[in-house]
């Protein structure tokens, strides 16, 4: 509801009560499509578990991201100062005033009609949301890149996405993912919610995760971070040594040193935290949802021959880094937040860079 494209809706034969009586999926006269990741909260119980798993304090402003018909909102207006509520459909927008016209509520309300991925986002202290899962990713690292930083956000995702958030070193569910987001959050899982909990059910279940930004931010230059961080979980359970003997991989890598070398620069991290913050966001541009790793076979897992003499040094210039860092025999799967940044150092150190 609060992302993605709209689809004009084509008219229906017959009366909106026909309609709805031969739809399950309405509410309020309102039909909801699962194409536009539509999928209200039904089930009160858990509406009341999740404003109180959330934390929110009387004096908070609470941004809520795809409110639907207000099933959430009215529990976060009751237990907040006020809430922003952020949603792409004018048709649920229509029926979020409609709803709270006329209450004492109202004037604690505020809606944004919109795409959320595109709106200039205000002040929050908290954010709670049931979100379209097909922005997942840029809605995560949108939040982990807005300033002033906010105390929280309580965010209902796909459930394998989730476990992805919060996935440590070593679980086979661990990515590119759980990296980048760590690296700027403390996330804890919350609770399991089932697809039955849903109008319309969607195919998979859900989780709710708590998603608390990290302040100040790591002095790390995040583009060069996620280049270092997308190169090893390409292929994940393969050794590092192995991933950076790849010639596609060093061809990147030299083509970089080469050019940095001739402009005789280097790279440096961002002067300040709003700088920093503006980097953030692109942590989250080129991540799919679930198909965060690949590790199958192509062409380009070939390794660098050592025909040409400056290759062949260059090559030996990234492994004596590995080898610096006893980095060669490990694996992505594996490294924990403190290894790669450990790692990007040796590189960075050598003069080698991923950006």
């Amino acid at each position: 509801m609060a992302g993605g494209k709209m689809k004009k809706d084509k008219p229906q034969r017959g009366s909106s009560a026909a309609g709805a009586a031969s739809n399950p999926h309405f509410q309020g006269g309102i039909s909801f499509h699962k194409s536009k990741g539509q999928h209200i909260l039904k089930n009160p119980l858990l509406v009341d578990s999740i404003v109180q798993k959330a934390g929110i304090k009387s004096t908070d402003v609470i941004l809520e991201i795809g409110p639907g018909t207000g099933n959430l909102t009215k529990k976060l207006l009751e237990a907040g100062k006020s809430v922003i509520a952020v949603e792409l459909d004018p048709r649920m927008v229509l029926e979020l005033q409609r709803r709270f016209q006329g209450t004492p509520l109202s004037n604690r309300l505020k809606v944004i009609q919109g795409d959320v991925l595109k709106c200039d986002l205000p002040y929050f202290d908290i954010c709670v949301a049931n979100i379209p899962y097909q922005i997942s990713s840029p809605l995560t690292f949108k939040l982990l890149a807005h300033r002033p930083l906010f105390r929280a956000a309580v965010i209902m995702f796909q459930r394998e996405f989730a476990m992805r958030l919060v996935a440590q070193p070593g679980d086979p569910l661990y990515c590119r993912l759980s990296v980048n987001t760590q690296l700027l959050a403390r996330v804890s899982h919350l609770l399991k919610v089932g697809k039955n909990n849903f109008r319309p059910p969607p195919k998979v279940d859900s989780s709710v995760v708590r998603i608390e930004p990290r302040g100040p931010l790591a002095p790390v230059n995040f583009k060069e971070w996620d280049g270092l961080v997308r190169i090893c979980f390409n292929r994940k359970n393969k050794t590092i040594g192995s991933i950076f003997r790849q010639k596609s991989v060093l061809s990147i890598l030299e083509k970089n040193y080469r050019t940095l070398q001739a402009l005789q620069l280097t790279e440096k991290a961002p002067s300040d935290d709003m700088e920093m913050a503006l980097d953030v966001s692109t942590l989250g541009e080129t991540l799919g949802d679930l198909s965060m790793d690949d590790d199958g076979n192509d062409d380009d897992d070939m390794e660098m021959d050592d025909g040409d003499a400056k290759r062949a040094d260059f090559k030996e210039k990234v492994l004596a880094v590995l080898k610096e860092g006893k980095f060669e025999e490990k694996r992505s799967s594996k490294l924990a937040q403190a290894d790669f940044m450990h790692l990007l150092s040796l590189f960075n150190k050598a003069g080698i860079h991923f950006s």
